[in-house]
């Protein structure tokens, strides 16, 4: 998954300078084939109707990412794409070479009657490495950073919330500060949360020895 190693890909684009994109979106299947439900919302990627709360995560490479959130109980769909930056419709291609501003991200879609948000961030936290900078692992740039991007401020808070609780436990292992970007995400980068190509959705079910990156730090979230 990775590209190698670049510094330059490690700082992030300025938005003059992103690539130009283009506006049509990249089409997405009309289900997710592990969980059998939408991966699309016709009201938008916030909006999913009664009892349904939707984040964006991103941890490193969204193919494990996404392999362990579909896992989750009370997860209702889940979906690859590119968040945070500039370019309008990204190719993975484009967000390789670092000048669209995107990191891998997962839309994870919960049903607020069997789970919430809280339980999916200590998830999160727990199983990448949030105290890494622009990469995850041997991963390295901007399109691997650790984020949490949120549909209200009341979640981002709540993100922000968990993150200070999570590192002293890290401290205590030895870990630096927290380095994921927590924001709402229409306040990050264009505003937008774009769908990956066909072949990244559900990667890790199509391809079960396909590539996994969890730089995990096997710290646990404080219950």
């Amino acid at each position: 998954m990775s590209w190698g190693f670049s510094k330059s890909k490690q700082v992030m684009v300025d938005a003059a300078d992103a690539l130009p994109g283009r506006a049509t979106p990249m089409p997405v299947p009309a289900a997710n084939v592990v969980l059998g439900t939408p991966m699309v919302s016709p009201d938008g990627v916030c909006d999913w109707g009664p009892g349904k709360r939707a984040i964006i995560l991103g941890g490193g490479c969204f193919w494990g990412v996404e392999e362990i959130c579909w896992q989750l109980p009370g997860v209702y769909t889940t979906a690859v794409g590119y968040a945070g930056g500039f370019t309008p419709n990204p190719t993975y291609e484009e967000v390789c070479t670092a000048r669209t501003g995107h990191t891998e991200a997962v839309l994870v879609v919960i049903d607020e009657g069997e789970t919430d948000l809280a339980t999916i961030l200590r998830t999160f936290f727990e199983t990448h490495d949030p105290t890494q900078d622009m990469r995850q692992g041997n991963d390295v740039g901007t399109q691997y950073r650790s984020a949490v991007f949120t549909c209200d401020e009341d979640d981002a808070r709540l993100a922000r919330d968990l993150a200070e609780k999570f590192q002293p436990a890290l401290t205590a292992a030895g870990y630096g500060p927290i380095a994921t970007e927590i924001g709402e995400l229409a306040d990050v980068g264009d505003g937008h949360f774009y769908y990956a190509e066909d072949y990244h959705q559900q990667y890790l079910a199509k391809n079960p020895h396909g590539y996994r990156c969890h730089a995990a730090t096997g710290v646990q979230f404080p219950r």
